[in-house]
């Protein structure tokens, strides 16, 4: 009778927790659940996450700063009406343009070699800086590294895919 009471127990917890889990996931994510570039899931790069909306009314949700750039060099003659951004910790969204950036550091990237994180405050950054490493930057900094480093990460990434199907051919009987 315990087992039974306690097995009960248990599928209701882990029912409850799979609720609570799907609740949390994120109103930008459950519109964009996938990165338009790169496919990646969203809600797996919550921290890096972006939302652009654009002032013709379209918008989109990306994985990272990186494919941000590459939907900003896109869509050149759109006016960008609204940039948000995840915070690295708390994963929320907030103003690209007002948020705490961090350049490089010892965390890899999300589709780049040289990080690109975003925080509420300056007191997160700084204590990521202390942490991880990194310099302390602007938004229009982040967007300049990100430029930087298209040609280099989008080589990175195609060497990435091409090894990824090199083993994906080889495990095939």
């Amino acid at each position: 009778m315990k087992s039974r009471i306690l097995a009960g127990l248990i599928l209701i917890t882990a029912v409850l927790a799979v609720t609570v889990a799907l609740a949390q996931v994120a109103a930008d994510i459950q519109k964009y659940p996938d990165c338009k570039y790169c496919g990646m899931d969203r809600q797996k790069f919550a921290h890096s996450r972006m939302v652009l909306e654009y002032a013709d009314g379209s918008g989109t949700g990306l994985c990272s700063i990186h494919c941000a750039a590459v939907d900003l060099a896109q869509g050149i003659d759109k006016t960008p009406k609204t940039i948000q951004v995840a915070d690295y910790g708390a994963k929320n969204l907030l103003d690209a343009e007002k948020a705490s950036w961090v350049i490089g550091g010892h965390r890899p990237g999300v589709m780049t070699r040289r990080a690109k994180w975003a925080f509420a405050d300056q007191s997160a950054a700084a204590a990521f800086v202390k942490e991880h490493g990194g310099q302390p930057a602007s938004f229009d900094d982040a967007m300049k590294a990100s430029y930087e480093d298209m040609y280099a990460d989008t080589k990175m990434i195609r060497e990435k895919r091409a090894k990824k199907k090199q083993r994906q051919s080889a495990a095939k009987p």
